[in-house]
């Protein structure tokens, strides 16, 4: 028992000393943040003055042009590849036979389909002219019949089997890249051939939301290539993304021509759209004097020594600059640089 009220009372001593010396702490830090208030009562900011400005209306998007059309040619059937007709690089069109597999199991197939098809036939021939005669039953007749139409069946079956064995290209392209050679045992499925088409590109780029509502389907749109500093192309707009993607850009695809196959699949392309746009004068601010993303709308202006948190209205992306809609004015004097450190009414001293 005494044991126990002897740990207890050192328990409680060693909670007062920790208690103690928290608080003396806490004297400590209070007195020296009440002294560097006393010393620095100003937060250090750079400003940076609203003005107009005369801007190219042009808003330029980057992305990479895609082939038209994409297609991986199969075999339909199993069997052993016997020609190979095309190479890569080959311009191929719609329905070209470009590989034949081994066929002559699927011939056998049908050559006794169609014997199995002529004899039908002619059993049904032969029931027609006794059944007109009473010679043969009604169920006789209709049995007959009914072989002869799983003969025919099986004939136009068998012969689709053996059209499988030649792979051939449901669209006209480029043969981008063989798989198979003569020799090789392919499968139902097996891919054989990548083809491309090419004779037009797809550019796809990603618009923010301020310049989208501004794009409409079948829109001409001018568009560079990398590759090609002198020299400009025309597209136009096929598809305007209804949803955004995760970075809250929208996906838009401008197809451009390319019947001299100038443009590869893969190069580097920019759309200018607003080509004839003239320049006009708006009301601009630079990105830093947004607090958080330009999204959140969210700038401090410097007035009387203090920071005036202010609500804006954000309007077209001129890449370090923004235009302003409503909110400010001209000659305001927004804060750039020191953001992180200020509040509402915040004292502020603006340095160089």
């Amino acid at each position: 028992m005494k044991r126990g009220i002897i740990t207890v009372i050192i328990i409680a001593a060693a909670g007062f000393g920790i208690w103690k010396v928290l608080e003396n702490n806490k004297a400590k830090n209070e007195a020296v943040t009440a002294e560097a208030a006393k010393t620095n009562p100003f937060v250090a900011v750079r400003i940076d003055t609203v003005r107009m400005e005369v801007m190219d209306m042009q808003y330029v998007a980057n992305g990479t042009f895609l082939p038209k059309q994409e297609v991986v040619v199969g075999a339909e059937t199993a069997g052993r590849v016997v020609r190979v007709n095309v190479q890569e690089g080959s311009y191929v069109t719609a329905g070209q036979v470009l590989a034949t597999v081994e066929v002559d199991k699927l011939n056998v197939n049908v050559a006794n389909a169609q014997a199995n098809y002529d004899n039908a036939l002619q059993n049904l021939q032969r029931f027609e002219s006794a059944y007109s005669t009473g010679g043969v039953t009604l169920q006789q007749y209709d049995q007959a019949k009914l072989q002869f139409e799983t003969a025919k069946n099986n004939l136009k079956s068998s012969k689709l089997s053996a059209s499988d064995a030649t792979i051939k290209t449901s669209v006209s392209g480029i043969v981008n890249a063989r798989k198979i050679e003569p020799g090789t045992y392919v499968n139902a499925g097996t891919a054989a051939f990548d083809i491309v088409n090419v004779s037009s590109l797809k550019l796809r780029v990603s618009v923010d939301e301020k310049n989208v509502v501004g794009l409409r389907l079948g829109q001409s749109v001018q568009v560079a290539a990398s590759v090609y500093p002198n020299k400009s192309f025309t597209g136009k707009i096929t598809f305007i993304a209804p949803k955004a993607d995760g970075s809250l850009n929208f996906p838009v695809e401008i197809e451009v021509p390319n019947p001299s196959n100038e443009l590869r699949a893969g190069m580097y392309g920019t759309a200018i759209f607003g080509g004839n746009a003239a320049a006009e004068s708006v009301l601009i601010v630079p990105r830093s004097a947004f607090v958080g993303s330009v999204s959140d709308n969210k700038i401090y202006v410097s007035k009387n020594g203090k920071a005036v948190e202010t609500k804006v209205v954000s309007g077209r992306n001129f890449g370090n600059n923004i235009e302003i809609i409503s909110g400010l004015n001209a000659n305001d004097q927004v804060i750039v640089s020191g953001q992180i450190n200020l509040l509402d009414q915040t004292a502020i001293e603006v340095i160089k």
